[in-house]
């Protein structure tokens, strides 16, 4: 039985399956604090930055697909979740935030720490965010907080003044005028069909191209082999978004891979020539990679009705569930009789990898960063679950590692932000200590939050049934993302007191911390480090001496790219002729 309000908003969440909340302690949440330390049913994940907690939720959302939740005190604790809850709210992701406040007598009187937290939230959590000034409130405001999460996939956050906190429960609010009722529970989202008459419709115009292009996203993940098939009959390749890479794996000979700047040639190429295109799951929001208006026939299958017909002028509109909707659709579908698409678009995927293979052996510098990449797909277990920082980092992830059937791989897809790699990677041991966790982090993100992240790591690895987590950082003294940017979309050369970053040592650090560290400083030595890390009895922290001068050239050069790059040089870049000499050898290589 709860005794405080504290102890019943435990006690609730695991009425809804809750097992853990990531989070930082503060006075703001005092109450709830005390109601952790009596409760065996709900884990407290301390983490080391609110920050932390936050894409920890989200990351809990993607790896498990249940509400991820995460907690913080009033003020700056609040205000320092919000980037993370951002990174859920963008990439549509369930995840209910609790936030502590000043006691209800303070509110109003320029208070130590009081933040007006219901505006501050208001976009963030959207869809619903609520102050709970009263212990009869607590119950239907965790239910209506998880509820909403789960069936909107959406931030949802409350408010809890402390005072309130240490307030005696109220479980059951009298039966009269100006109570609410409420239960926990939710079913699983109901099925969602397009009508026939659309199905046939999508059918008549797949069936009319002769070149259909597939794109899928993240909404796709699910319905493999709906998608396979759909692929099959069309006699087309697939093409994937970002937060789609684990939908489909890529050993598939018809997976063209990534799509967009850090793309592949091949979906390019699909996309250029296709006559139709169908595209499932996916809010992919750059045009320039996309057919051309007027070039291709459009069919779209998306769960959210609002991202229907944003990105590309369909011609039929079917708002659905990804798997449900193309089950529906594959009676309607002629095979293609002519395979010539399907063997063009499979004669390219062959050539990329083949490609792929033949640049991460490149010389370089340094180490190439390519090779990184290129040495740990083959050796990540099925079962692996594989994250990835923003920036350069995120490149060569979606173009050299094979994503295998089993996987499950992702990464900040819409805010793009730094430094959830550590973070993701830390909650997918909570959410799966069983399996392989791995996050290639750039070193300026690894500066930002990871370091910190890997205190985390050390203080919980101990509790996980397989403690392998492998924290690979690419340190080439740049914040090269950026630095690249400058050069290709801006014109100019790089600025060398906003990018560079310092040396770290970051392998010495893990040891210090228990972990396991590796230096990587030669070539040879990265599928060793990679086979080394795979068979330690702990976390390991890969440093990776990569050079920062390695371009990833996009799939298609444009004349303004081109231009800027010629620009860059021309001004003086002080890495110029190490620029000039890798990008020639991957161009011409």
């Amino acid at each position: 039985m709860a005794d405080t309000v504290g102890d019943f908003l435990l006690e609730r969440l695991s009425a809804w399956g809750v097992k853990r909340v990531y989070g930082f302690p503060g006075d703001g949440i005092n109450g709830i604090l005390a109601a952790l330390g009596r409760s065996d049913d709900i884990e407290f994940v301390q983490v080391r930055h609110e920050e932390e907690a936050a894409f920890m939720a989200c990351a809990h959302a993607k790896w498990t697909g249940e509400p991820g939740v995460c907690l913080a005190t009033s003020g700056p604790g609040a205000i320092h979740l919000l980037n993370g809850l951002y990174d859920a709210k963008l990439d549509h992701q369930p995840v209910f935030a609790i936030v502590g406040q000043q006691d209800r007598s303070a509110l109003g009187g320029s208070y130590q720490q009081e933040v007006d937290l219901m505006s501050l939230y208001k976009d963030v959590a959207h869809e619903y965010v609520h102050q709970c000034s009263a212990p009869s409130q607590m119950r239907h405001l965790v239910d209506r907080g998880l509820r909403i999460a789960k069936a909107r996939s959406c931030v949802t956050a409350m408010i809890v003044p402390d005072d309130v906190a240490q307030g005696d429960a109220v479980k059951d609010p009298p039966l009269e005028h100006g109570t609410v009722h409420s239960g926990p529970g939710y079913a699983p989202k109901p099925r969602i069909i397009p009508p026939e008459a659309d199905l046939m419709r999508a059918a008549q115009v797949l069936n009319e191209c002769d070149k259909v292009g597939i794109l899928i996203g993240a909404g796709a993940i699910g319905a493999e082999k709906e998608v396979t098939e759909v692929a099959e009959v069309l006699g087309t390749g697939v093409a994937k978004a970002l937060l789609g890479k684990a939908a489909l794996p890529d050993d598939l000979p018809f997976v063209t891979g990534q799509i967009g700047l850090l793309g592949t040639s091949p979906s390019a190429e699909m996309m250029n020539e296709c006559d139709g295109l169908l595209m499932i799951g996916s809010g992919f929001p750059y045009s320039e990679f996309m057919p051309k208006p007027g070039q291709a026939r459009g069919v779209q299958i998306d769960i959210d009705p609002g991202m229907l017909s944003i990105r590309y002028p369909m011609e039929v509109n079917l708002h659905g569930d990804a798997r449900d909707t193309l089950q529906a659709l594959i009676p309607h579908l002629t095979p293609k009789s002519d395979r010539k698409w399907r063997e063009k678009i499979e004669k390219n995927v062959a050539q990329w990898w083949e490609g792929v293979e033949k640049r991460s052996r490149l010389e370089a510098q340094a180490i190439n960063p390519e090779l990184l990449f290129w040495e740990a797909s083959p050796r990540l277990p099925d079962t692996a679950i594989i994250s990835a920082d923003s920036g350069s980092s995120a490149n060569w992830l979606a173009r050299a590692i094979k994503a295998k059937p089993g996987q499950m791989i992702s990464l900040s897809g819409t805010l793009a932000t730094m430094c959830p790699g550590v973070p993701y990677a830390t909650a997918a041991k909570f959410c799966h200590p069983e399996r392989v966790s791995v996050a290639f982090v750039g070193d300026g993100a690894m500066q930002m939050l990871g370091i910190n992240g890997l205190i985390t790591i050390a203080k919980y690895w101990r509790q996980w049934s397989d403690p392998r987590l492998i924290i690979a950082v690419l340190n080439n003294g740049d914040l090269n993302q950026v630095t690249w940017e400058m050069r290709a979309m801006g014109g100019f050369p790089k600025v060398e007191e906003t990018q560079n970053v310092p040396d770290f040592e970051y392998a010495a650090y893990a040891e210090m911390l228990g972990l396991k560290g590796l230096r990587v400083t030669e070539p040879g030595q990265v599928g060793m480090a990679w086979d080394e890390a795979l068979a330690a009895d702990r976390p390991c922290v890969l440093n990776v001496y990569t050079d920062p001068n390695v371009p990833t050239v996009p799939p298609t050069v444009t004349r303004e790219q081109a231009m800027n790059y010629l620009k860059t040089l021309m001004k003086g870049d002080a890495d110029e002729a190490s620029i000039v000499k890798q990008t020639f050898k991957r161009v011409f290589s």
